[in-house]
């Protein structure tokens, strides 16, 4: 795994209609660090996401990786400098069997470069079969060994995210962006991705954990930073955010879960 990368938001805002959904938010992640981003629906946790993955352009503000301004850049290009992502609705390639859907993320580590491709140079060859054992590699860390060679699309859901992951993973990145990605998975896989996302922290990579279950995040991350109407209104160590009165009142509940 790549050293993770340090991750700056400044003063971010994004508006839809006239209407912020993030607004004015600054955010800043150690190298290693795994961060939670949490709150209430329509708190601005997805928009936050996008702006930092590519997939959204910030009205105002700026991102940076490891010190270097990425926010006027392309998704591609940030997936290029070690940006991953995993959505929250599962995407995979129909017709590529899950092997090749994970083989498709390394697109922007290759180095042959597309004559030796069309040419089917032994530069190719080499990197092709390179890029194939780190596929498998990364579908035996998310469960998927036995799945390598089934129709991506024939999978269950649960298998589907996990595709996802892995296929983040082979980009080899420094900073993984998760949306959701223990929503709709059964108990025995939400504690196999709990334990994975739990070595991924200990081998040093960033990662920032867009999640609704809070006691999930709540046992995973470093830091826990809280969002509400697009805003920051708390952010600390977990157990600080949970005894966090403004918190209790926005998202949590007195009942919150430990």
């Amino acid at each position: 795994m790549a050293r993770g990368a340090a991750l700056g938001v400044s003063a971010a805002s994004r508006a839809f209609g006239g209407v912020y959904a993030v607004r004015d938010v600054g955010l800043g992640l150690e190298p290693g660090e795994l961060r939670g981003l949490i709150g209430p629906n329509g708190a601005g946790k997805s928009t936050l996401f996008a702006l930092i993955g590519g997939q959204l352009r910030a009205d105002a503000g700026t991102v940076w990786l490891d010190g270097a301004r990425i926010d006027r850049l392309s998704a591609d290009r940030r997936a290029r400098l070690g940006v991953g992502v995993v959505f929250q609705a599962a995407r995979v390639f129909p017709g590529m069997t899950a092997l090749e859907n994970v083989m498709v993320g390394a697109h922007g580590t290759t180095g042959a470069g597309f004559l030796a491709a069309a040419l089917r140079l032994p530069a190719h060859h080499r990197e092709e079969r390179i890029i194939r054992e780190r596929a498998r590699e990364c579908l035996a860390r998310t469960g998927l060994a036995g799945w390598a060679d089934r129709p991506a699309e024939a999978l269950p859901l649960g298998q589907q995210r996990a595709l996802q992951l892995a296929r983040a993973l082979c980009g080899r990145p420094r900073l993984l962006l998760l949306d959701e990605p223990a929503s709709g998975l059964r108990a025995a896989e939400r504690e196999r991705l709990s334990a994975l996302l739990a070595e991924l922290r200990a081998e040093g990579l960033t990662m920032l954990l867009v999640e609704h279950d809070v006691g999930f995040v709540m046992r995973l991350a470093d830091r826990i930073t809280v969002l509400d109407l697009g805003r920051i209104i708390a952010e600390g160590s977990p157990a600080d955010v949970r005894a966090d009165p403004v918190v209790v009142d926005a998202y949590l509940g007195a009942g919150s879960p430990a």
